[in-house]
């Protein structure tokens, strides 16, 4: 069975609760860009071409659910909308990409107000259907890479954060990859960081590895090197990104940038999935991406269903736990940022991009 995590028909938004899983699977009403903006701020929805996808048919709802007495009418609000979107997440290129070529979209299609509406929603139906075929192929491009860098015998990879068909219109990026590798009957085990403060990677990537019967572990972020020195057959760390600079220096979730050091350390191959949209050529460095700081909550809190006293998961009843000392400092980046020189190939969905003699990517040949 296909997870599906973004449902949408004209007029129709509703998307899988990522807040409420894995213990409850529960959709959750999209109704217009306001509703985007806070599913997107509060992390409904998350994940890079995820919030894009969303926000683009959000929009699309909105539109197809208002009067208008002139195209230009739809151009401004339009306008004002996307701008308004970009806000709930500055780190994912992705959105802004999104936004961007949706605003020229609408400002250079002619027509009446009906016309321009329905150009919009067709061009935001378009980016549902293409992502889960860039995820595909990126899945493909990176099991290609895996046979001829790493060779035809079984091997485990590590992951981080959720990176599957939550983040993603469908099938996914990094996930995607080691999805694509299991099918081919060359994973022997994936391992996934819990991923904190947010848990993306106890709560919705295993989530993903149970649902798809993929042999996998649980870790803590913590546990990442000594992992890597005592399983040699990990032969790969594969992440996904939200925005990818020019010189390749990749901003992911928070905890990226120290596996790839480790995996500098332990000779394992570091991997970036990431689509075309998620590259930012007009960025130069990692040091031009702006980091999103997020609320001390998420890290002094924990969510989650009660546990009684032989066991049992009461899905029923959920509570928030406080685990810090009441009145510490919190310091809460949501990304950090893995430098190119320590990555050894970004896979898109249009080819893999590696280093040339120089140690250089050369990424606007895939743009």
């Amino acid at each position: 069975m296909v997870l599906e995590a973004i449902k949408y028909t004209p007029h129709s938004l509703a998307i899988l609760d990522q807040l409420r899983l894995p213990h409850e699977s529960v959709y959750f009403p999209i109704k217009n860009s306001v509703d985007a903006f806070n599913a997107i701020k509060s992390m409904i929805v998350r994940g890079a071409p995820a919030i894009a996808i969303v926000a683009a048919l959000a929009l699309a709802v909105e539109l197809a659910n208002t009067e208008f007495e002139s195209a230009d009418d739809v151009r401004e609000f339009v306008g004002d909308k996307l701008k308004y979107l970009v806000k709930s997440r500055p780190t994912a290129v992705n959105l802004s990409d999104a936004a961007r070529k949706l605003e020229n979209l609408v400002n250079e299609t002619e027509g009446d107000a009906k016309t321009v509406v329905r150009a919009y929603i067709a061009a935001a139906e378009k980016m549902l259907v293409d992502d889960v075929s860039d995820n595909k192929n990126i899945g493909k491009n990176g099991l290609e890479w895996a046979k001829k860098t790493i060779g035809s015998d079984k091997f485990s990879i590590l992951t981080i954060c959720n990176t599957g068909s939550l983040a993603t219109a469908g099938y996914g990026t990094a996930l995607g990859i080691i999805r694509s590798i299991h099918g081919d009957g060359l994973l022997s085990h994936a391992y996934a960081l819990e991923t904190r403060p947010y848990n993306q990677g106890s709560r919705l990537t295993a989530y993903e590895l149970v649902h798809d019967n993929i042999p996998a572990t649980l870790i803590t972020d913590s546990m990442a090197s000594v992992l890597l020195k005592t399983h040699p057959e990990i032969k790969m760390i594969v992440v996904g990104a939200d925005r990818v600079a020019q010189n390749g220096d990749t901003a992911n979730k928070i905890g990226t940038y120290q596996l790839s050091i480790v995996a500098k350390h332990h000779g394992v191959k570091f991997v970036v999935a990431a689509p075309t949209t998620s590259i930012d050529i007009q960025t130069k460095t990692g040091e031009g991406i702006a980091i999103e700081q997020r609320k001390p909550e998420e890290l002094v809190t924990v969510r989650g269903p009660v546990v009684d006293k032989d066991g049992k998961v009461n899905k029923e009843e959920a509570k928030t736990v406080h685990i810090a000392a009441p009145g510490i400092g919190v310091w809460n980046p949501s990304f950090d940022v893995a430098p190119a020189a320590l990555i050894d190939a970004i896979v898109t969905e249009k080819g893999v991009a590696e280093k040339d003699q120089n140690g250089e990517f050369h990424l606007e040949s895939f743009l």
